[in-house]
């Protein structure tokens, strides 16, 4: 027969051998920022074809942009460059409150983020009206064709951005908020990810 005062033993023993285990530590990267970073080195190889495309192609052209073609807005796509790139300053504000757990703040400047995404995809929207207003269609010339293609695919990912962004603005402003704070910095990588980009593409397509 056992002793109780053994058992206690035991059980003691044993108590302090499950405290003393190691916690697992938690990764220092999620699943989610590693796959979203995955998929942006895969469309900064996209964007590096359509570049590269771009390059080779006005290369053997003489005269670009061709004559007839009408003369891209340098001034306001600057302007609007510059409400692109600030989206990407705020949406870093909003990520560090968020992590602070200042859910009002942090969504209050994920909000201002959207509008001057929004801005940025109106006013680009309507560049491009004037411009096929202007005779520069997809079919005009190839140098038409490349600069929708290109723009067009950025403003493409803009969009999506975009729209996932508002559903997680939503969600913060649930009554019943469950949303995974972590869990929206994928998000903000692709945003950044789309800023960042633009500036290239403006300098590339419309400077030079």
């Amino acid at each position: 027969m056992t002793n109780p005062s053994s058992q206690s033993v035991l059980f003691a023993t044993s108590e302090v051998s499950l405290t003393n285990q190691p916690k697992r530590a938690k990764p220092p990267v999620s699943s989610g920022v590693i796959g979203m970073l995955i998929f942006m080195v895969t469309e900064a190889m996209f964007f590096a074809a359509l570049i590269s495309a771009y390059l080779v192609i006005r290369s053997g052209i003489e005269e670009w942009p061709p004559w007839g073609q009408p003369r891209l807005p340098i001034e306001t796509t600057a302007f609007n460059t510059l409400v692109l790139l600030l989206s990407g300053l705020t949406m870093g504000f909003s990520r560090n409150l968020l992590q602070k757990q200042k859910f009002q703040e942090g969504r209050r400047l994920l909000g201002i983020s959207i509008l001057l995404g929004t801005f940025f995809m109106v006013a680009q929207g309507y560049e491009w009206v004037q411009l096929v207003n202007f005779g520069m269609t997809v079919s005009s010339s190839v140098y038409g064709g490349l600069f929708y293609l290109i723009i067009g695919a950025h403003g493409f990912h803009v969009v999506g951005v975009l729209a996932v962004l508002i559903h997680a603005w939503n969600r913060l402003g649930a009554s019943n908020n469950s949303i995974n704070v972590e869990g929206l910095i994928p998000l903000q990588l692709l945003w950044y990810f789309v800023v960042c980009v633009w500036p290239v593409l403006y300098v590339l397509v419309y400077l030079t």
